[in-house]
């Protein structure tokens, strides 16, 4: 079958799609499961069975038929059990079982996520470094940095406030808060959220302007202020770009050092599924899942809406750009069970300027927009912030008109800048949202504090999704890659995983 198929459709990309449809077909004659997969290839198809096909039998049928590749002479794919994103995946179902039965052990387990989180973490800062400093000192068009720099900060704006709409329509459908019985704070949930609302007040508008200029030039990259590093990047590149030619070895240097950086990256990376093992064993043996209660239908309600958010709203983004969002998600897989095994969205930082690249965005793109997003680009914790603040209104009787509710979405769109990838994070926002916001307690923080451990996952999840998509079409908007480049190259990576 395979080789009669290679002689109707010589080599191209297009002809190898057509082999692969009908190879898909031939399988699809003598087995059911198959069927339901070529089915879900039709415009017409359910989501699920698609993401079915994608990571599940598709690898099997490529297997099966090597020349289906898009890749010229692709290397073997691993063994199963070799693959990143299963081991992160068994450590996450580890952790969750150790922690379910085994709490008080599960809880000791902690220090296993903090020490991955904090390896990953060190290298964040010189990898932006090197990658913002090369792409923009190498491009020669200074200009092309105010260009990228405006169309991501309108994007990310639109985008943005586009989550924080869809959160407030949802819940005020949903009304998860309306037969909510909230159950007395503990002391240590009470300690809890006073240590929020003092973060929360120190979060000005000066202050976080302020906050972007390092004390020293070394000590942005020792704290975890990511706009630090971008400052200190851009200025360097500048300064090496007015060099001339005398700063060509010193651009050198710092291009030589990107590799070793990304080298350590991947001998830390290995450990990921001892650091996703350790995180979601200390988060389950800590929290539990009775610590969800009446909250569930919250949760519940956030994840619904965080994915419609990726799978419709970015979907159509990505269509729009001439790619398909399941294809993007199974490509960034292993930075996604990365994400979903740490709780934080910083971790996977370096891997996905990594696969950026790899898609044909340039180094100079990669480098500005993917550090600014984490901090103006944060879409799921944007969905999470009206979503809580009016379910904390329906939980405490707090009546709010639509004028209130707008002003909430006004406030949140100023909060919510500036809030990293750092686990906590959210809530901090939050404290400073309902503290600009009259009628709502501050008190009523501690209902939800239990279940914060779980919406962190979400929308570090969510933001880091935005994220990498907000790079592709600032890519595409600048006319550094095609849509048939991104998929070309999507189907190769996702092939390479």
């Amino acid at each position: 079958m395979e080789q009669a198929l290679e002689t109707v459709l010589p080599e191209s990309h297009s002809n190898r799609k057509l082999r692969k449809n009908a190879l898909w077909e031939t399988e699809c004659q003598s087995s059911p499961f198959l069927f339901v997969a070529f089915i879900s290839s039709g415009p017409f198809a359910l989501s699920g069975l698609r993401i079915y096909r994608l990571f599940v039998l598709e690898p099997g049928l490529l297997n099966r038929y090597p020349s289906l590749s898009l890749m010229t002479d692709s290397p073997a794919r691993k063994p199963w059990y070799q693959m990143l994103y299963v081991q992160v995946l068994i450590g996450v179902a580890l952790g969750v079982t150790v922690g379910h039965f085994f709490p008080e052990p599960g809880k000791s387990l902690e220090p296993l996520g903090k020490g991955f989180i904090a390896l990953v973490k060190m290298l964040i800062a010189p990898i932006i470094f090197c990658t913002v400093v090369h792409g923009i000192a190498s491009m020669g068009d200074l200009k092309k940095l105010g260009r990228v720099g405006g169309k991501a900060l309108l994007y990310f704006e639109v985008v943005s406030t586009f989550a924080l709409i869809v959160g407030l329509v949802v819940v005020n459908w949903l009304q998860p808060g309306a037969n909510f019985q909230p159950k007395p704070a503990s002391a240590k949930d009470m300690e809890k959220v006073a240590n929020f609302q003092k973060q929360a007040e120190t979060r000005t508008s000066e202050s976080f302007l302020l906050d972007i200029i390092p004390t020293s030039y070394v000590s942005a990259f020792t704290g975890d202020n990511l706009l630090q590093v971008l400052l200190v990047a851009v200025l360097t590149a500048f300064a090496i770009a007015g060099l001339g030619d005398r700063g060509t070895p010193i651009l050198r240097v710092i291009d030589q050092a990107a590799p070793v950086f990304f080298g350590i990256l991947n001998m830390i990376i290995k450990l990921a599924p001892i650091g996703a093992f350790g995180a979601m064993a200390f988060t389950v043996g800590s929290f539990g899942v009775k610590s969800l209660g009446s909250l569930a239908e919250l949760m519940l309600g956030f994840y619904a809406t965080a994915i419609f958010f990726v799978l419709v709203v970015l979907g159509s983004i990505a269509r729009f750009c001439g790619f398909s969002i399941f294809r993007f998600l199974a490509f960034i897989k292993d930075e996604l069970l990365l994400v979903l095994g740490t709780s934080s969205s910083e971790t996977a930082l370096p891997g996905m300027m990594a696969k950026m690249k790899r898609l044909g965005c340039s180094d100079s793109t990669v480098g500005l927009v993917i550090p600014t997003g984490y901090s103006f680009n944060l879409d799921g914790t944007n969905i999470y912030m009206t979503m809580a603040a009016i379910f904390l209104a329906q939980a405490t009787h707090t009546p709010m008109t639509l004028s209130q509710q707008l002003w909430l979405l006004f406030v949140a769109m100023l909060t919510s800048k500036g809030a990293s990838g750092v686990t906590g994070a959210g809530f901090i926002t939050l404290a400073a949202t309902l503290a600009a916001v009259p009628g709502i307690p501050l008190e009523s923080l501690a209902y939800i504090i239990g279940i914060d451990r779980f919406m962190s996952e979400c929308r570090s999840l969510t933001n880091l999704v935005g994220n990498g998509l907000a790079t592709v079409v600032i890519s595409r908007w600048e006319g550094e890659v095609t849509g048939e480049e991104v998929r070309r190259n999507l189907a190769e990576g996702t092939a390479q995983s």
